[in-house]
């Protein structure tokens, strides 16, 4: 993007744009679009910063875009609605209130096309980064955040970040030029860390079920929470696995120290796991540093389906909210509410789908509420949004088993869902059945 200078002259460029956070956000406007990198690679200290000012710096109609936000999210208080609004193309616990309430909208989007939304439809005035420390060469990495905040930072009219020693230098296409930003905030704060989950009966049994589903040499993708944590527990006796996520966290670390992932059957980057971004502990952050088994590349590659099946045996294992007895699956709502986002869900459902021995799986446990909602249901709730079509689903799994849909009429598609249905719910599923179904 930006041509490499001399040492001398990237360390005076780099001298001159240090400033304050306080200082840095004097250069956001009324009206402005402000994107914030993704997940655990958000510069805290900017958001912060943003709206610790916003009083001061007269913000007004600031409009603030992201997908996970994981820190505090204060733009999003009823009390800054007069100087924000958020935007959010996934949500979270610190951002549904703001669009339940009407303080905030949602944008539907695929994961993969968010960079082209920042190019084309949603343009970025200003983006604030969270990056490595500058190598000898004057590149700073994006370090756990590529996704589409290195896309969004390629096309910003303003790039501001905080450059941050705790960074790791992440390999792949992911490095800025620190003639390529703005104003820099040198400030070594901690990154934002993801415990690992408390992983418990239901979601063991889920993962077993799930990793019986895996074979020696398959190519995963892998999401985020307990039930993608507990299928690793049950591959430890597998051989030669690869990795091309848009994420993973630390369980992979686990694979990878132990042998199991070698991805050493792919053919796209063997021999390395691929991601777009990554969320975990220290323990991952110092396991990728400057680390050449770990590539992060943009969004709108990695998840791209025509990339993702140039990969043979693509696993794509994800979680939902509620299946339908056609088959349907809701991933980010709970009827009108939206809880979540498409995210990279069906980028990997389509690109798995046309991986040579691809496989998709759709993982949840059979009840929600403590036990007292079925997962599985005979309708979508009213206003919910289908996330993956019918058609596009391989494998359904719970705690009591494996639904196969693919190639399955809708009769024999119910059949097997009501097998895998918690049992103190199989006898209304089963009425519904026979209404729909009669001899």
């Amino acid at each position: 993007m930006v041509k490499e200078e001399s040492d001398m002259d990237w360390k005076k460029r780099y001298a001159d744009k240090l400033c304050t956070a306080d200082e840095a956000v004097a250069h956001i406007k009324s009206g402005d679009r402000v994107v914030v990198a993704h997940a655990c690679g958000e510069p805290v200290i900017l958001t912060d910063a943003m709206v610790a000012n916003a009083d001061r710096l007269g913000y007004r109609d600031v409009e603030v875009v992201h997908m996970v936000a994981m820190g505090k999210a204060g733009y999003c208080a009823p009390e800054m609605s007069e100087h924000f609004r958020h935007n959010g193309l996934f949500l979270g616990g610190s951002t549904r209130a703001a669009i339940a309430e009407g303080r905030g909208d949602f944008t539907p989007v695929f994961f993969s096309e968010a960079p082209e939304l920042f190019r084309m439809t949603l343009p970025v005035d200003v983006i604030l980064l969270q990056v490595s420390e500058p190598d000898e060469h004057g590149y700073c990495s994006f370090g756990i955040s590529c996704d589409y905040t290195k896309p969004a930072a390629e096309c910003a009219k303003i790039r501001i970040a905080q450059v941050n020693k705790n960074m790791p230098r992440v390999l792949g296409d992911n490095f800025i030029h620190i003639s390529g930003l703005d104003y820099i905030v040198a400030e070594d704060t901690p990154l934002i860390q993801l415990a690992p989950p408390k992983i418990g009966e239901v979601q063991r049994k889920i993962g077993e079920n799930i990793a019986s589903l895996v074979h020696d040499g398959d190519c995963l993708q892998l999401g985020i929470g307990a039930i993608p944590d507990a299928v690793l527990l049950f591959l430890k006796d597998k051989k030669d696995l690869g990795i091309h996520s848009e994420m993973f966290s630390d369980g992979v670390v686990e694979l990878l120290e132990a042998g199991v992932v070698t991805n050493a059957c792919k053919q796209v980057e063997r021999g390395k796991c691929v991601a777009t971004f990554l969320m975990g502990t220290d323990r991952l952050y110092n396991y990728v540093n400057d680390n050449p088994m770990v590539v992060l590349k943009s969004v709108d590659w990695v998840n791209d389906p025509r990339v993702i099946c140039q990969n043979d045996n693509v696993v794509s294992i994800n979680s939902c909210v509620e299946v339908d007895l056609m088959g349907q699956v809701c991933s980010e709502s709970v009827g009108l509410k939206q809880i979540s986002g498409v995210g990279g869900q069906v980028d990997f459902v389509r690109g798995a789908n046309m991986s040579k021995g691809g496989r998709t799986i759709m993982a949840m446990p059979a009840t929600a509420a403590k036990g007292s909602v079925s997962r599985i249901v005979p309708f979508i709730a009213e206003g919910a949004a289908v996330t993956t079509s019918r058609c596009d689903v391989n494998y359904v799994v719970t705690e009591y088993g494996i639904a196969q849909l693919h190639g399955r009429s809708l009769q024999d598609r119910a059949k097997q869902l009501i097998a895998i249905a918690a049992p103190q719910f199989r006898e209304k599923l089963q009425e519904e059945f026979e209404r729909r179904f009669p001899l």
